[in-house]
């Protein structure tokens, strides 16, 4: 058991880190989409498509970059007692805390896969002028919860190995 925990981790830590340092620079995609909407909209005719697909690329920035700050320890908390605990307190904590976390993505996907699929299967477009096809950020969202879950489950591996004075 210890060794599929340790590959476990290990693969959807490595998945997660990789996909969080590109997500990374995705920020820039959403900077070139607002300023090419603000030249469109002071130089030439508007563009109809740009401010909804920045708002898609904040949903993938965001969504992607999720597993990768969870990873890191990025996200905020409240630190008032947290931060003078023990590590072994921490990672109590941490163990309880992410099964409400698993069980709350968990409840996230099965919404995202319905979501998805309905997409697909009758072709949803934005109610907007614009009128994308909603499935590929849907996909997005699915797949960015799905990690988000599996980092969840790694953080949970990692903390029960910290109590069991293990390393994985």
């Amino acid at each position: 058991m210890l060794s599929f925990a340790g590959k476990f981790v290990r693969t959807v830590d490595a998945v997660n880190y990789r996909m969080g340092r590109i997500m990374m620079y995705f920020i820039f995609v959403m900077v070139a989409i607002l300023l090419w909407s603000s030249i469109s909209k002071t130089f030439l005719l508007p563009s109809l498509w740009t401010l909804e697909l920045a708002q898609f690329a904040m949903v993938a920035y965001y969504i992607l970059g999720g597993p990768y700050s969870m990873q890191q320890g990025a996200h905020v908390r409240m630190d008032l007692f947290y931060g003078d605990w023990s590590a072994r307190k921490k990672a109590q904590i941490d163990a309880i805390t992410v099964l409400f976390l698993i069980f709350y993505l968990g409840v996230m996907l099965y919404g995202a896969y319905d979501s998805t699929s309905y997409s697909f299967q009758y072709g949803e477009r934005s109610p907007t002028a614009w009128r994308p096809y909603l499935w590929p950020i849907k996909v997005v969202m699915f797949f960015g919860i799905f990690m988000m879950l599996l980092q969840s489950i790694s953080e949970l591996f990692k903390d029960i190995a910290t109590l069991k004075g293990v390393d994985l």
